[in-house]
């Protein structure tokens, strides 16, 4: 009797839940729950919930385990609306548990086409959700709407082909009346886009190119028609402040990866932070961490919205800590470089300068009998989610101090296939820390 009460309880908990625009906006006013991927629009990620602490931390104990019956890496970052968890697993699955019990309310699974070619494997980081509607990137590059209540699919668009090596394994930003997304792929000569879906229909209201075509500002930086297979994909979730009404995103690597000599130039908007405008997509101002990138330094890592004292003054802030060593703060009202500095073993840059351009170092490029270099392939920073306490003022995440032997060699674009101009050898390995800065 008690499995039924439970059971029934969840339902109707499940049938109530609504997450509205307001709510997002005071997403840190309700604790108890986390209504976006970063908990936040800002993605400071901090609670002041005090219940655990260092005196009563050794009396946690298990009290359920879900099984989603699928394997393999789970990134996913569950919601928690009003005593309901939403969660994703590989294989485009989504599933709604009551959270006090571990109960399954309901799952979904994605109908992939049958033979589908994927870029970037089936793993998912989670949803977005606004009123009684989830939001859900396929690994193809579709979102997906979903019944709340009862995981039925309501409308399914593309964001774009993944024929051409497209994919998608983000969370969705609800901002207002939209779905924003971005896609997967950079490694196979894709041009690189943010898109926006109207969250009724599902029907596109706009979209930003990462790799500005002709006539574009910014096509400039790209030699010839470097820039149809420039890369520059947008595979982690952006930020957002209502206040501005501005959605900071990251950026990843251009294409080909790890050789530039097709790609003459800074190969603009490729690893930078672009500000858009949240109902046209228009670009307000962009920041490149990285010009010319041929390390795979993307972007893509959290662009963390704070409000700080700068210098005597009442800055609004956003705060990376770069894949390329070193962390940044920008003015978000405009893109101003503040400040940067390096948290992790690099070897490749004197420097950045007053206007926030690194100084880069001679010889180290990818080169035939290869080049070791800091940070390696995989950044000193990546996609893994920071957080911060606004009661000490540090920010808190993980660090991977490793180096590389960057190799080079001829790159040619064949349609589907990786686009990669050199390879990488891991030299030296430590294991993952967590810094302040």
């Amino acid at each position: 009797m008690t499995r039924g009460i439970v059971t029934l309880a969840a339902v109707c908990a499940a049938a109530s839940a609504q997450v509205s625009f307001d709510r997002l906006v005071n997403a840190n006013k309700e604790p108890q729950n986390w209504l976006t991927y970063w908990g936040d629009y800002g993605a400071v990620r901090h609670r002041a919930l005090d219940q655990i602490n260092t005196s009563n931390v050794k009396d946690l104990r298990l009290e359920w385990i879900f099984q989603t019956g699928q394997t393999g890496a789970f990134e996913t970052v569950p919601l928690v609306v009003d005593g309901i968890m939403y969660l994703t697993a590989p294989e485009g699955y989504a599933f709604a548990v009551d959270a006090r019990s571990g109960r399954q309310i309901w799952s979904y699974k994605y109908a992939l086409p049958p033979n589908t070619r994927l870029c970037c494997g089936t793993i998912n980081r989670g949803l977005g959700m606004l009123g009684e509607r989830l939001y859900l990137v396929t690994p193809d590059s579709h979102l997906v709407a979903l019944d709340a209540r009862t995981g039925k699919q309501i409308w399914n668009s593309e964001i774009a082909p993944t024929a051409q090596m497209y994919g998608g394994t983000l969370a969705p930003l609800v901002v207002k009346d939209k779905v924003i997304v971005g896609v997967s792929g950079g490694e196979y000569g894709i041009r690189g886009l943010i898109d926006a879906f109207d969250a009724e229909t599902g029907k596109r209201a706009w979209r930003f190119w990462t790799v500005p075509g002709p006539g574009e500002a910014g096509n400039e930086t790209w030699n010839g028609d470097s820039w149809k297979t420039g890369g520059a994909p947008t595979w982690m979730t952006g930020t957002y402040d209502p206040e501005l009404n501005l959605v900071y995103w990251g950026v990843g690597n251009p294409g080909p990866d790890l050789s530039g000599d097709v790609r003459k130039g800074d190969n603009l908007y490729s690893c930078s932070l672009v500000a858009l405008d949240a109902d046209t997509g228009k670009l307000k101002w962009h920041f490149q961490f990285t010009p010319h990138d041929t390390h795979d330094w993307d972007a893509n890592e959290t662009p963390m919205l704070l409000d700080v004292k700068w210098k005597g003054r009442d800055r609004k802030v956003v705060a990376q800590a770069n894949r390329n060593g070193f962390f940044y703060l920008l003015d978000r009202t405009n893109g101003e470089f503040l400040m940067a500095k390096a948290f992790a073993r690099q070897t490749w840059a004197r420097g950045i300068d007053e206007k926030g351009r690194p100084v880069v170092l001679p010889n180290t490029e990818p080169s035939a009998e290869g080049t070791r270099l800091c940070p390696g392939l995989a950044g000193a920073a990546n996609w893994m989610a920071p957080s911060y306490n606004p009661a000490t003022g540090w920010f808190y995440f993980p660090v991977r101090e490793q180096c590389d032997v960057y190799f080079t060699e001829a790159p040619a674009f064949v349609a589907g296939k990786a686009y990669w101009g050199s390879v990488s050898r891991g030299v030296t390995f430590q294991s993952s820390s967590t810094k302040k800065a």
